[in-house]
């Protein structure tokens, strides 16, 4: 399928700003890019929908700092009478250098409404700062936090999905990895936009959409080269899942790749690794999309199309029988 029209029209309005002299974002300082990122989703992406409340908290981490997190509270049609809710643990995208949770305030919105679910937004500590494997170990932090701490919250500690887009969809599917390695209780589903999964961006379509795609090659390293300390890193399944030799017995998928986005071969490698290994995954290509898509309501109607097919998905895993 060819190119969203209305995505191609907004490329083309980026190029002409790169023409003009607007820098990239791995042209930017981090501190700098972080901010040119947060201040784009103004204008790309809709304020999200109506929740019941909105909490600031903080999780101890691991070395004695702490990790922010917002957690939002659905609107519901009719009282839980007592029960406690499910909830999703998400990790924003940004390629571990960029992102907050403000920049994913719309979309965390959107899936607690829509699910309707808790949604835990934990904002993990960013590159190169701090670099791998901070990243990693704020969300184990975040997600054992959850676990001992949910009830507290309204949240039922037996009905914990993860998820994240791009970079936060690795760390998402590293959790499934460690809580099987560590004997943690799994997570009842991971829900996973466009995942970085690969050690090297040596694919065809790290090749075919290098560039003016969005995601372009130069920021990717960049990113990269900014979270990892050594070529040892790369090789890490924390970093790469597809370098994990085994997949077996991890929570059921669902995987959200976009046609025209560097990481789809990977993405779509990994969904097929996961149906290798018997994990129930689901994968969907959504045709003339990029890297990105689902944070771009403000242009793109298939951004609350994939909000809305999430929310499916997790509806039905936390209404399924609990084993």
């Amino acid at each position: 399928m060819a190119l969203d029209p209305d995505l191609a029209a907004f490329l083309e309005l980026v190029e002409a700003g790169i023409s003009n002299g607007v820098p990239r974002l791995h042209e930017l300082p981090p501190a700098k890019a972080r901010e040119q990122y947060d201040i784009s989703t103004l204008a790309l992406d809709s304020p999200g929908m109506e929740v019941a409340s909105v909490k600031e908290i903080g999780i101890p981490s691991r070395d004695g700092n702490e990790i922010t997190a917002r957690l939002y509270a659905p609107l519901l049609d009719e009282p839980l009478n007592g029960l406690a809710a499910p909830a999703l643990l998400y990790f924003h995208g940004g390629g571990y250098c960029v992102g907050s949770l403000d920049s994913h305030d719309s979309l965390c919105r959107t899936l607690a409404a829509l699910t309707p679910c808790c949604v835990l937004n934990a904002s993990y500590r960013l590159a190169p700062e701090h670099p791998f494997p901070t990243a990693v170990h704020d969300a184990q932090d975040a997600y054992r936090w959850l676990l001992s701490n949910g009830l507290a919250h309204g949240i039922d500690p037996q009905r914990i999905a993860v998820g994240g887009d791009s970079a936060g969809g690795t760390l998402a599917i590293g959790l499934t990895i460690a809580a099987r390695e560590m004997d943690w209780p799994q997570p009842v589903f991971q829900a996973l936009l466009y995942p970085c999964t690969s050690a090297w961006q040596n694919t065809d379509s790290h090749r075919r959409f290098a560039k003016g795609y969005l995601l372009e090659a130069a920021t990717l390293q960049w990113m990269f080269s900014n979270y990892l300390t050594s070529e040892r890193d790369r090789t890490d399944w924390r970093f790469a899942p597809l370098e994990a030799k085994d997949l077996s017995s991890l929570a059921p998928a669902f995987i959200a790749v976009a046609e025209y986005d560097p990481l789809v071969d990977e993405g779509i490698e990994y969904a097929n690794r996961l149906k290798d290994a018997g994990v129930p995954t689901q994968l969907k290509i959504y045709e003339g999309m990029t890297h990105d898509f689902a944070r771009l309501t403000n242009i793109l109607n298939d951004a609350s199309k994939v909000r809305e097919e999430v929310a499916q998905q997790l509806q039905r895993a936390f209404a399924a029988p609990r084993t």
